[in-house]
């Protein structure tokens, strides 16, 4: 059984230690449903009633998806549940390192037993998203009852799962941002399938919409996001834009279509780096609470800085107007806007994630957990080799136990605000926190 007591960990409160937390993970690649619930049943032998259990399951039992939480639930003990369908599925067996399952059967389980947690899970339905422009109730309601509403406005943590299906996902996570501003939001868009049926599990059923658990009280989730890019060339400033396009930008004094500032660049980029413009180039854009400070070296010797390295939200480039070097963005942009253009590489997004890792390893509290909700364009595809991401994580967390899904849209936060991306390693590390 894999068993990953947080070490050191004796309790909150005077007297006696309390319940220790623990986290059981098991992963399973049979071909069979039954066969693969079976072998998870048996990875997680012994295991006592635990407070959340977290499902996630390979297209390649979308046939079978209704089946599979009364199965589990016949031979595991958990009081909630909550999972979805992926493209692939990221799990850790007993005695072994995490693995990225992506194109092979997957069935990966995740026990949580968090004393001293407050845990509020949620479902909401497709078409039910209260106004944007109107009060905060109506958003807190679809969260849980009414007298419990300062609570979960104020909660510190939210796992967030969403069926492909569901519309105004956008609306969707700023109505959360404005419900429960505190809240880490860290998750991912289930993947679609050829079953006529919704992706998301919940408690006993398979439900569409969006799934999620607000998690306070004694632990909270520690956001990584890893967008996987590079810049180049330097910071613009954009000078005049419509809805997505932009038309003109600024470097210092002097002004340039987004064309032309990008044909400069290329100028001075490798052969490597060229061919890498022509299938994937990006350009990250900032906002007025980004910081865009340069990253400083800390002194003690890993190389990562302690400063904070310019910090852009990536978007994809949708296209180019060639009459007047405009370019089409995938985000609504402004005049005074910088940004900046951005490479996608497998070195690039390693180096990345190994100095988020990093940083994240200094924080206070040891993780009991960590969640990994990646891109499908991410794992073999990126790096040339399997469990890309996983392995930088078991460098820097030795003995963590890693769950998760590749989906088809990624959840988590940038300078502070919830974000929907592409491409991107979105981490939630499961920390012990004050409850105060």
């Amino acid at each position: 059984m894999a068993a990953f007591p947080l070490p050191g960990w004796l309790g909150r409160g005077l007297g006696s230690p309390g319940p220790a937390p623990w986290c059981r993970t098991a992963l399973a690649t049979d071909v069979s449903l039954e066969t693969a619930v079976a072998t998870v049943a048996r990875q997680l032998r012994g295991a006592t009633q635990a407070d959340l259990a977290l499902v996630f399951v390979s297209a390649s039992y979308a046939s079978d998806l209704p089946r599979l939480l009364p199965l589990l639930q016949e031979r595991i003990q958990a009081e909630h549940w909550l999972g979805c369908l992926a493209g692939g599925v990221i799990g850790t067996a007993p005695q072994a390192a995490p693995r990225e399952l992506e194109q092979e059967a997957g069935l990966s389980v995740t026990l949580l037993r968090l004393p001293g947690a407050r845990l509020q899970p949620f479902a909401i339905q497709s078409g039910q998203l209260p106004d944007l422009d109107g009060p905060a109730d109506p958003w807190l309601a679809l969260l849980g009852r009414a007298e419990q509403a300062a609570e979960l406005a104020s909660s510190r943590s939210m796992l967030l799962l969403v069926d492909p299906g569901f519309s105004g996902i956008n609306d969707l996570i700023s109505g959360l941002d404005y419900a429960c501003p505190a809240a880490t939001k860290v998750g991912g868009i289930a993947c679609p399938h050829s079953a006529s049926r919704s992706s998301l599990l919940f408690q006993q059923q398979v439900c569409d919409g969006a799934v999620g658990c607000l998690i306070d009280g004694d632990w909270s989730l520690d956001p990584v996001v890893a967008q996987g890019c590079r810049p180049i060339g330097p910071v613009f400033e954009v000078e005049e834009a419509q809805r997505n396009v932009v038309l003109k930008l600024s470097c210092g004094e002097r002004q340039s279509t987004p064309v032309a500032a990008l044909q400069a660049i290329i100028t001075n980029l490798s052969a490597e780096e060229r061919e890498l413009v022509k299938h994937s180039l990006f350009l990250g854009v900032g906002r007025d609470s980004f910081r865009l400070e340069a990253a400083t070296d800390d002194g003690d010797g890993d190389g990562d800085g302690d400063g904070v390295a310019p910090t852009f939200l990536v978007r994809n480039l949708l296209g180019v107007d060639p009459r007047n070097g405009a370019v089409a963005v995938a985000e609504r942009m402004r005049v005074g806007q910088q940004v900046q253009f951005q490479l996608r590489d497998g070195n690039a997004s390693r180096q990345e994630l190994e100095l988020l890792l990093r940083r994240q390893r200094r924080r206070p509290g040891e993780p009991l957990a960590a969640l990994l909700f990646a891109c499908l364009g991410r794992g073999q595809g990126l790096y040339g080799g399997p469990d890309g991401d996983v392995t930088a994580a078991r460098e820097v967390f030795e003995a963590l136990p890693v769950s998760g899904a590749f989906c088809n849209g990624e959840i988590g936060p940038v300078a502070g605000s919830t974000h929907l991306h592409g491409y991107t390693a979105s981490w939630a590390f499961l920390v012990p926190s004050d409850a105060d």
